[in-house]
């Protein structure tokens, strides 16, 4: 699919009895498939077909159900929204009594399919007309035609009076790590430097700076951002919410505005973790990094949107822990204490890093299934495993390659489920 004719012939009847006949296609038999169709289908339709059926498989795991019946760009799927994500970011905009919202660099619509089913009327602008495209087509098929409204147009020439929220999702171009969100990795920042993952928001397209400041003339708005993005770069007068989904980290989104009729507002200069699909979510007190001590029987791993926010600290006090070294971020305490914000591992060793000893003493307690984690630690997972030469041993560990007290490390155990 690369132009609105081919587009436009997808949505036409030769079209769409070709995306049915692709709805359980095979990707394995796509040669075989293309071959036989291109003998009833002229070519560029079949090509555009077939692509469209790969996209909408891809796009399953953001969508579910949904992504049979959608339209996607390649980009569209890759930068769309996940929905569960999408709905959450909804609901509380729905919460603050938003009825109208300009959704700003819609992409393919994911976002504005969500407003919709909470109710909100959405003008959805991008200036890509094969979005615009897939937007009022994926409308049209979900049955929120009604409630959205397609513009092609530059968001930065939008007038977003008179609407109750703005939402800006930038696009995020490739571009090289700046010096300062490069910067090494602390405890703050998960124990890792996050290297080109976190790019510069001025980079933005638009810029953080202009959705900043379109942001601000609307009585709400959310501004979604890369979950690296450095926290010297957020607006104080906002809140930043980190949203992870099913324990990976999705996004982190800037809300502007207040409270209504007590519904709880962003808190202005806020710092927040949210665990999806549960709903989980977490408003930091600013606590301090707290104090490293020697390991105990637990160990805990924080969410990465809890890692992302700065908030272990606030973990730690939940669970009353400790950090195991300044700059890692996991956390160590003398007793189980239950949090949806972390999970617990019983530790049974605690041994400065040895291959030798590891194989050896994994052979001994006839270990043969091995659950691999680093953090602060240059060895890698699977060289490790090749080296251990596991056998097949029914009974299975936790290794986790870190440091303690400064010290190249590795703690055993299991999870707190698998616990006596």
């Amino acid at each position: 699919m690369n132009d609105l004719d081919t587009f436009s012939a997808l949505l036409a009847p030769e079209g769409q009895s070709l995306l049915a006949e692709l709805r359980d296609h095979d990707p394995a038999d796509e040669l075989a498939a293309a071959t036989r169709l291109r003998r009833d289908h002229p070519a560029p339709l079949v090509s555009a077909a077939l692509g469209q059926a790969r996209l909408r498989q891809r796009a399953v795991a953001k969508f579910g159900a949904d992504a049979r019946l959608m339209y996607f760009t390649p980009n569209g799927v890759e930068q769309s929204t996940r929905a569960t994500v999408a709905a959450h970011r909804a609901a509380r905009l729905a919460a603050l009594g938003v009825r109208t919202l300009a959704d700003l660099c819609c992409g393919i619509g994911g976002d504005a399919i969500a407003l919709a089913r909470a109710g909100i009327r959405v003008l959805a602008v991008d200036r890509d007309p094969l979005a615009c495209a897939a937007v009022r087509a994926n409308a049209e098929a979900l049955g929120l035609a009604e409630l959205i409204e397609v513009r092609c147009a530059d968001v930065t020439e939008v007038d977003t009076a008179g609407y109750d929220a703005v939402f800006v999702d930038p696009a995020r171009r490739g571009k090289a790590p700046t010096k300062g969100a490069a910067r090494s990795a602390s405890v703050r920042g998960g124990g890792r430097a996050t290297g080109g993952r976190i790019f510069d928001p001025e980079a933005y397209e638009p810029p953080l700076s202009w959705a900043v400041e379109a942001a601000r003339k609307a009585p709400f708005a959310a501004l979604k951002i890369a979950p690296g993005v450095p926290h010297d770069a957020l607006p104080e007068d906002a809140e930043t919410e980190w949203i992870s989904d099913g324990g990976d980290v999705k996004e982190a989104v800037v809300w502007f505005g207040t409270a209504v009729d007590g519904a709880p507002g962003p808190t202005p200069g806020g710092r927040r973790a949210t665990l999806l699909p549960a709903g989980d979510s977490l408003l930091g007190a600013g606590l301090p990094d707290p104090e490293p001590g020697p390991v105990g029987d637990w160990l805990y791993e924080p969410d990465g949107a809890v890692i992302r926010a700065h908030l272990v600290a606030d973990v730690a006090r939940q669970i009353g822990g400790r950090l195991i070294d300044p700059t890692i971020a996991y956390l160590t305490a003398d007793r189980l204490v239950e949090t949806p914000y972390a999970t617990a591992y019983a530790i049974t060793d605690v041994l400065p890093f040895h291959v030798k000893k590891l194989k050896a003493l994994l052979r001994e307690r006839e270990v043969g299934i091995a659950v691999i984690k680093k953090r602060g630690s240059a060895v890698e997972p699977e060289e490790l495993r090749k080296k251990l030469k596991l056998g097949g041993g029914r009974k299975s560990c936790t290794i986790f390659l870190t440091r303690v007290a400064g010290a190249p490390s590795m703690l055993l155990g299991h999870p707190a489920a698998d616990a006596p």
